[in-house]
């Protein structure tokens, strides 16, 4: 289990997104939007294609690693649980950037597919989306999300396998947005609400 966990802690600690915009791009993806060396920056200096390869790597940093010690080793359990958190660290803590890793939430969803193949995924992705178009600060959607994921687990696999991995990767996410998490999250108003916005603030 220690193995495995390295090993995906590695996997998820190589920072794609970033060797394409330094290598391919020739640019450092940190110098746009929020800083953060992922995929959505490389979406950001240097359009969709590459942006597409970049997510799809950093997914496949999570279901390879953990897919692996799932079906080829055998590992199930607290010990699944624990290699599945070991590439969302490695991507957040990465040490091939001093520590100052991603956000990690693409490789969340490469995590997710090895545990629960489709339910998983959707549902945060829906979440995600959901979140996204109603709450102001990304940090709190992210959350958000991860808290529907949480709720869809105990109603559909309350599985303590799940659960267990659930925590290691909300903890991780938590951590990774705690400046924004610090902020009230804010609710996007709708047109027709913000009648009630204005007259509350007076």
């Amino acid at each position: 289990m220690i193995g495995w966990f390295a090993a995906a802690f590695l996997a998820g600690a190589l920072p794609f997104s970033y060797w394409i915009g330094r290598f391919t791009l020739k640019t450092d993806i940190r110098r746009f939007g929020d800083g953060n060396p992922g995929a959505t920056n490389v979406f950001r200096a240097g359009g969709k294609a590459w942006g597409v390869v970049a997510a799809l790597l950093d997914v496949l940093k999570g279901t390879i690693p953990v897919g692996l010690a799932n079906f080829a080793a055998g590992l199930t359990g607290w010990e699944l649980a624990l290699v599945a958190s070991a590439p969302i660290l490695g991507h957040a803590f990465s040490p091939f950037l001093r520590g100052r890793g991603g956000k990690a939430v693409a490789v969340t969803f490469g995590m997710w597919v090895v545990l629960t193949i489709w339910e998983a995924p959707t549902v945060l992705g829906i979440m995600l989306w959901f979140w996204f178009k109603n709450v102001v600060v990304s940090g709190w959607a992210v959350l958000l999300a991860l808290l529907s994921l949480l709720l869809y687990l105990l109603l559909a696999h309350p599985d303590s396998t799940l659960l267990a991995a659930w925590m290691g990767n909300t903890i991780i996410l938590a951590w990774k947005h705690r400046a924004d998490l610090l902020q009230w999250p804010g609710l996007r108003m709708r047109k027709g609400a913000l009648w009630h916005s204005r007259s509350f603030s007076s």
